[in-house]
């Protein structure tokens, strides 16, 4: 499942062209190396990303006002950095990828660089970073004053070669089958629809398949560190944009200036990707829960029952009604399961969702279908929701190498449905097309530090549904010398977006002044939403 917006097919993106030899890459990153340099003779892609940071450094980029239709209103400015497709062969064909910037907001002497930005996806675009200055955030107005914020669209996302697996009107067409299977003929259509999206990705973007992988991008992030004139770099990681970060700093451990990562994936090697996908259906189970019990808790406001049992009965009579007959002909299961699964998410979409839920039971069934079903007016926004899946699902199936057996699949979904129902299915289906992928699928990067890696900043909240709380633990002992920050008790996605004092002045101080914390730190959770 993708992490970092939910979006009808559960979430993640990728692309790429030339063959990319797992070996010469797991033998790249699990060197004993002192540092990027010292490894940069052992392995092309690690020569090619060198080649290409010192062409960016020479070219520079090109501010330019950003295309109208972008929606990046001024100051902010738009450029483009050329990386190769294949770092093995960095002389070869070439892509362009979209960066945007805000200069500080300080003095000459208060600058400190640039921060990159990555949302998470796989698939998620950076470049709406820099509206945390023009908005004025509140949270981000220090380390504005020290930081240009520059976003980027990374290679095969949106403006940068984006790639496409099936139209996107298609795509979001509506309704979709109940992902939860009723017996094995369902089974067989999912397989069936898995399989044909897997080719539909070869047929659509074949050349880029091999080339959309987690390494690649962190080459990407060297090459426009390069092309930005910044000798180090300073990087915020949320959800997958934390797998980016540490892969970033196993490669180039002494391009670090300062990283926090936010949101943890857990970058063991047996976690990337088809475990991780496993232990979010158990994570997604409880916070659902927990989203339950809060609504229980304002039954006054919503009226969905006073206790967790009462609100579970009505997502039952409403999912089975939905299935049965889909609410104004577009809402049935999966659509419901894809717009409930905000709540789990974001505390943000605890009101909203337990509002629009209010409302059907309440005899009002217009707010939720207005809520769940897709818009084929949107355009854009469906071309941008089939490019975030695509992303996702390329990087993901590319990055490591997934079970092909049937067997195996439906015995993990079988077992874990049994008791965590809310997602297994749906996640299960939505990963589905690595089981036959039809392009290089690599050994992941063995994540650790390596000579010249500064202290990383961890953040995480101990009920994270997308990215469960054993990720962060698990980085912490790859990463010597990075502390953890833990919001106990809590579990939006993206903590260090939220308003919590006892995180937001830690990650201010790391930022402005290197400044951590001489053990890890546990938080009191942010505030509640209020109905």
């Amino acid at each position: 499942m993708r992490e970092n917006k939910p979006k009808s097919r559960l979430l993640a993106l990728s692309s790429a062209g030339a063959l990319v030899t797992a070996t010469l890459i797991a033998g790249a990153v699990s060197a004993p190396a002192a540092s990027a340099d010292s490894r940069h003779g052992q392995d092309r892609e690690a020569r090619g990303a060198a080649t290409a940071a010192a062409r960016a450094a020479k070219a520079g980029i090109d501010w330019q006002d950003c295309p109208a239709d972008w929606g990046l209103d001024k100051p902010i400015q738009c450029g483009w950095v050329t990386v190769p497709l294949d770092y093995a062969k960095p002389n070869g064909k070439q892509i362009k990828l979209a960066v945007d910037h805000i200069g500080n907001t300080g003095t000459k002497e208060e600058r400190q660089g640039a921060l990159i930005y990555n949302p998470g996806g796989p698939g998620g675009s950076g470049l709406r970073f820099p509206r945390r200055v023009t908005t004025k955030n509140a949270l981000w107005t220090k380390t504005a004053k020290a930081y240009d914020f520059v976003g980027f669209d990374p290679r095969g996302v949106g403006h940068s070669t984006p790639i496409s697996c099936v139209d996107p009107q298609e795509y979001v067409k509506a309704p979709k089958a109940d992902p939860v299977p009723a017996n094995e003929a369902d089974k067989r259509a999912q397989r069936k629809l898995a399989r044909e999206y897997a080719e539909g990705c070869a047929e659509r973007s074949g050349a880029m398949l091999p080339h959309l992988t987690t390494p690649n991008t962190a080459r990407d992030l060297d090459v426009i560190r390069a092309a930005l004139g910044e000798k180090k770099l300073n990087f915020l990681g949320v959800s997958y944009g934390t797998y980016l970060g540490a892969v970033y700093g196993t490669l180039f451990p002494g391009h670090v200036r300062r990283m926090i990562v936010d949101s943890v994936v857990d970058p063991a090697r047996e976690n990337i990707w088809y475990e991780a996908n496993l232990n979010q259906d158990v994570a997604f189970e409880r916070r659902w829960k927990d989203w339950q019990y809060w609504v229980a808790a304002n039954d006054a406001a919503f009226h969905l029952g006073t206790t967790r049992a009462e609100v579970q009965e009505q997502w039952l009579k409403l999912r089975a009604a939905a299935a049965k007959s889909p609410l104004g002909g577009v809402v049935g299961p999966a659509e419901l399961i894809s717009f409930f699964q905000n709540a789990p998410y974001y505390d943000s979409s605890w009101v909203p969702v337990a509002t629009a839920f209010s409302k059907y039971v309440a005899g009002d069934t217009q707010a939720l279908v207005d809520a769940a079903a897709p818009d084929l007016s949107d355009t854009a926004g469906n071309i941008s929701a089939e490019n975030g899946n695509a992303v996702y699902t390329a990087v993901e199936c590319a990055d490591a190498k997934w079970p092909t057996s049937w067997r195996k699949w439906d015995r993990d979904n079988t077992r874990l449905h049994k008791d965590y129902p809310f997602m297994t299915w749906a996640n299960a289906w939505m990963n589905l097309p690595c089981a036959t992928w039809p392009a290089k699928q690599l050994n992941p990067v063995e994540v650790g530090t390596h000579k010249g890696l500064p202290p990383v900043l961890i953040v995480q909240s101990t009920r994270d549904a997308a990215t469960p709380y054993q990720g962060a633990v698990s980085l912490h002992k790859r990463f010597k010398g990075s502390r953890l920050i833990t919001e106990e008790g809590a579990g939006s996605h993206g903590v260090t977006g939220l308003v919590n004092p006892c995180i937001n002045e830690r990650v201010d101080a790391y930022l402005l002044t290197g400044e951590l914390d001489s053990s890890d730190v546990s938080c009191a959770p942010h505030a509640t939403p209020k109905p």
